[in-house]
């Protein structure tokens, strides 16, 4: 089967690389539209745009703006298409919302206009090149690079694209402040539901402002309270990060996307499901995890699992950005896929539960709660499920036909397995998943550091994931035999890692890094057994057991104390997984004699030591 796999993906992986698209000859001019109607209203953000918000003004525009592409039906005139837009400008407080703020710092009101203007650009070819889709993406992709204003853009910037003056696409990038997938979604059905001629019934849903006063109310703050309680159990205790390991460096990497189309998946997931009765979504989130915990050598797999929130129906069809990170960890320490399966349904829900949030308090918390334990919380992995959305954004815009059926359509027809690779994308994570269709195929993206995983690697990744959900289709797998099943190996990290406070790490490296961190200082670190850890229960089968370190530092005669030494060290964390802060620092005048740097630093006359975490210490 494996051999089947490997030459099913191999054969059409280079016929489906894709490129971008040569923008033909093009005739570009503007429309400014008007719109009134609306009510006038102001009041605090919400979570979800407060977080957005605190992204889109540390990130990268390319990297948090997002974008859509709406098919235009054939025969639609251009006044059609632009009036439907401004009827969903009037019908939505968000499309007319702005974030009144001062220089330098973030907003915290937002205001809605009752009339105003947006521009749409008209770009008119005399024809479109062989792949139309492909190159209406390049076109919203390339929209997102310019930063909105969020005091004063119109929260959309949408080009429609004509042949002839005949409408084909329109293209949007959107402002994250407002709009998240499933918010662009709805856009797109209602826009396409007045082109059709339909009325919309009045939204049923809470408008942003709603949103905020509901948060606000001591139920609300309860709420967001407890999972700032959840999050903080999990990053005082879990691993720092999955892939804390060799040539894990950076903290954004430019990453190819390697894409799976798969009907044999989708025949799988579904048996999975009718065997086990869990839900689809689950079965594949559970295979993806368990394929995780095992390629990394973890006992849990802890993953960012974006949520839109909208689980209620008010929330349901909300023009507004709710997506806010649910953040998942799945111990994967039982024996087989069957009992992991009826645990991730709980550890899902439990997620999503606790997904609400204010991202300010969030963020402080994590800065307090890393300090303390000398951490750094890194979102290296993330798994995004949007499959359960009525249309995918992204499945307008993937390279490739759609499913479509055979033998009078009781057969999806579509790869039995394809892999195809696509551009680079520059992200701040190690493996990012995007699910777009669960059936009648599987189709997800990967987006798989190449510092960790080559090219045939990534490949494997994927294959191993179908071939694990094949073999959960006939039976209860055992998670001890991962690597035979799906051909995944768990990472060697050769010698001198160690498991520290629940995360891999490499006592070498922390000595090198806090060297690095304090001018060049000498430093030796230690991991010895950790006496008040419960080793027996922590250690996942054949991991060493758990261990505490220390940090032996030669300052010489420059003045040093534990709370100084411990400050520099979590200054350079970021960008290297592999470091954990020693939970002592012992500073020490002078360092052994070159031929004896072991056990010498023990014996060496000690000037202060701490953890460098107590108040007495940073002083």
């Amino acid at each position: 089967m494996w051999a089947e796999l490997t030459r099913a993906a191999r054969t059409t992986r280079e016929a489906r690389a894709t490129s971008e698209a040569r923008a033909p000859r093009s005739t570009t001019h503007t429309l400014t539209v008007a719109y009134a109607g609306g009510e006038e209203r102001r009041g605090p953000v919400t979570m979800g745009q407060a977080n957005m918000i605190r992204c889109m003004l540390r990130d990268e525009p390319e990297h948090i703006n997002i974008h859509d592409v709406w098919p235009v039906p054939e025969g639609t005139p251009t006044d059609a298409a632009i009036e439907a837009l401004r009827a969903l400008v009037v019908r939505h407080e968000a499309l007319r919302t702005t974030f009144p703020h001062a220089p330098g710092s973030a907003p915290r009101e937002q205001v809605v206009a009752s009339g105003g203007t947006f521009t749409v650009t008209v770009l008119d070819h005399g024809e479109l090149p062989g792949d139309p889709a492909g190159y209406a993406d390049s076109l919203a992709r390339a929209a997102r690079v310019e930063r909105f204003r969020l005091d004063r853009d119109f929260p959309l910037r949408p080009t429609l694209v004509t042949v002839d003056g005949a409408p084909v696409f329109v293209t949007m990038a959107a402002s994250h402040a407002v709009t998240d997938v499933g918010a662009l979604t709805v856009l797109r059905e209602e826009w396409l539901a007045l082109l059709a001629g339909e009325t919309l019934a009045p939204p049923a849903t809470l408008t942003p402002l709603d949103l905020a006063a509901e948060e606000a109310t001591p139920a609300g703050l309860r709420k967001s309270a407890a999972s700032l309680r959840y999050w903080e159990r999990i990053i005082r205790t879990e691993p720092q990060a999955m892939f804390a390991e060799p040539g894990a460096e950076g903290t954004e990497a430019p990453i190819p996307r390697l894409t799976l189309r798969s009907t044999r998946a989708a025949r799988a997931l579904a048996r999975v499901a009718e065997r086990t009765g869990g839900l689809p979504s689950t079965v594949l989130l559970t295979a993806w995890c368990a394929l995780v915990a095992h390629r990394t050598g973890q006992s849990a797999c802890v993953t960012a699992v974006p949520t839109s929130n909208r689980y209620h129906p008010r929330l349901a069809r909300a023009v507004n950005t709710l997506s806010q990170d649910a953040l998942l960890s799945l111990d994967v320490r039982v024996p087989t896929f069957d009992a992991l399966l009826k645990k991730a349904w709980g550890a899902a829900l439990n997620a999503y539960r606790h997904s609400q949030f204010d991202a300010l308090s969030l963020w402080e918390m994590i800065d307090e709660t890393t300090f303390e334990r000398g951490s750094r919380f890194a979102r290296d992995v993330v798994f995004n499920d949007v499959s359960t959305l009525p249309a995918s954004v992204a499945s307008l815009v993937e390279e490739g036909p759609r499913a479509e059926t055979v033998d009078g359509g009781r057969t999806p027809a579509g790869p039995e397995l394809e892999l195809t690779w696509g551009p680079d994308q520059v992200l701040p994570t190690r493996v990012l998943t995007f699910v777009y269709a669960i059936e009648p195929l599987v189709h997800l993206a990967l987006w798989a550091d190449p510092a960790l995983f080559k090219r045939d690697e990534a490949e494997g990744f994927l294959t191993g994931l179908v071939r694990l959900l094949e073999a959960a289709a006939e039976r209860d797998v055992p998670l001890a035999s991962l690597t035979g099943v799906t051909g995944v190996h768990p990472v060697d990290r050769g010698p001198g890692w160690r498991r520290v406070d629940g995360s891999w790490t490499s006592p070498p490296l922390v000595a090198a890094t806090l060297s690095e961190a304090l001018a060049g200082l000498p430093v030796h670190v230690t991991a010895d057994a950790d006496a008040d850890a419960d080793v027996t229960a922590d250690a996942p089968d054949g991991a060493p057991p758990q261990d505490a370190l220390t940090a032996y530092i030669a300052a010489g005669d420059t003045p040093l104390t534990p709370g100084e030494a411990h400050t520099a060290l979590m200054d350079a964390l970021p960008g290297r997984p592999g470091v954990l802060a020693p939970r002592r620092y012992v500073i020490v005048q002078y360092p052994p004699a070159e031929a004896d740097r072991s056990s010498a630093w023990l014996r060496q006359r000690i000037l202060s030591e701490g953890t460098g975490r107590a108040p007495a210490d940073v002083t």
